[in-house]
C-alpha cells in the first residue's frame, strides 16, 4: 500500500468516526450515506481538491458542491478533518443555532458553496459556476456532489446536456449510486441503467469505479483531472450504504437511521477495531 493510500485511508476512517459521533448528537441521521461516501470525501478533501482550509472564501479555490443536501452530515466531518471546521463544533450538530445543521446550507457553514438538498439543483449550478470560471479565467474546477436518487429529476439531465454543449472541462460531477433513496431502491423507482452508457452519448468523459476501493477513488480522481479533451467529467461511484459497521450495512432500510442509544458507541467500536485490524495488516 502506497504512503498516500495508507494516509487517505486514515482520513476516511476519521470522517466516519466523525461522523458517527454527530449522529450520536441527534440519535438519527444520514449516517448510511456518509459512511458510504467517507472514501469519496477523504480523496477529494485531502488529494484532488485546491483549498485553503482557512480560508474557505479565496477565489483560487475548487468549489465543492453539495447537491444532495442530506450528505450534511459527511460533508461536515470531511470539513472537520480537513481543518476548515473546529471539532469542537462536532457535539452542536442538529441543534439551535449551530452552524452544522442537518441539511446543507450555504449561509451556515464555512466551506459549503450552495443550500442543496431540493435533488436535482446541484448540477444546473455547478455548470453555471464552471461557466462563470471560464469566463473570468479562473483555473478552479467545479465539483458536483450528488446522489443516484438525482438521476430521477430532468433538470439534471438537462444540465448534462448543456455543460457538453459548452464544452465544460472544468466540470467534474461525482455520483454516489448507492441504489437506495427515501423511497425504496433507486433502480426501481426509476431505472437508470445502463448508466455509464447514458453520460456518455450525453457527450460526458466517463468513469465507473467502487466508491469504497480507495485505490481505484485516488486513480479516477487523478484521470478527471487529467483529461485533457473539452468535455465534462463523471465518476459513478458504486458505494455500500453504511460501509465499515456490519450491522448498518445490513440494514434493509438505512436511507435515514435511528439506533438504539448504546448502538452508537458499538458502531464506533466496531469502526476502531476495524481499523486497527487494517492499519497492521
Amino acid at each position: 500500500m502506497s504512503d498516500l493510500t495508507t494516509t487517505l485511508r486514515e482520513r476516511a476512517y476519521r470522517i466516519r468516526r466523525f461522523a458517527l459521533r454527530m449522529g450520536e448528537v441527534q440519535g438519527q441521521g444520514y449516517i448510511g450515506q456518509a459512511l458510504g461516501w467517507a472514501d469519496v470525501l477523504a480523496v477529494a478533501y485531502r488529494h484532488a481538491l485546491n483549498l485553503r482550509p482557512d480560508d474557505p472564501e479565496w477565489e483560487g479555490r475548487d468549489r465543492f458542491l453539495l447537491s444532495h443536501g442530506h450528505y450534511a452530515i459527511a460533508a461536515y466531518a470531511a470539513l472537520i478533518e480537513a481543518g476548515t471546521i473546529p471539532e469542537s463544533e462536532l457535539e452542536t450538530y442538529g441543534s439551535d443555532d449551530s452552524r452544522l445543521p442537518m441539511s446543507g446550507m450555504a449561509t451556515y457553514t464555512p466551506g459549503m458553496e450552495i443550500s442543496g438538498g431540493s435533488l436535482g439543483h446541484g448540477l444546473p449550478i455547478a455548470v453555471g459556476m464552471a461557466l462563470g470560471l471560464r469566463h473570468k479565467q479562473n483555473p478552479a474546477f467545479v465539483y458536483n456532489s450528488m446522489s443516484d436518487g438525482e438521476l430521477d429529476e430532468g433538470s439534471t439531465w438537462e444540465a448534462a446536456l448543456g455543460a457538453a454543449h459548452h464544452g465544460l472541462g472544468n466540470l467534474i460531477c461525482l455520483v454516489d449510486i448507492n441504489n437506495q433513496q427515501a423511497d425504496g431502491p433507486s433502480s426501481k423507482v426509476l431505472g437508470f441503467e445502463p448508466l455509464a452508457d447514458k453520460w456518455a452519448a450525453f457527450g460526458w468523459f466517463v468513469q465507473r469505479v467502487d466508491g469504497n476501493d480507495l485505490p481505484a477513488v485516488l486513480q479516477a480522481f487523478d484521470a478527471a483531472r487529467a483529461h485533457t479533451e473539452a468535455q465534462p467529467r463523471v465518476i459513478l461511484f458504486d458505494t455500500l450504504m453504511g460501509k465499515g459497521v456490519p450491522f448498518l450495512e445490513k440494514r434493509e432500510k438505512n436511507h435515514f437511521i435511528r439506533v438504539d442509544p448504546p448502538e452508537w458507541q458499538q458502531a464506533l467500536q466496531i469502526l476502531d477495531q476495524s481499523h486497527t485490524v487494517g492499519a497492521l495488516a
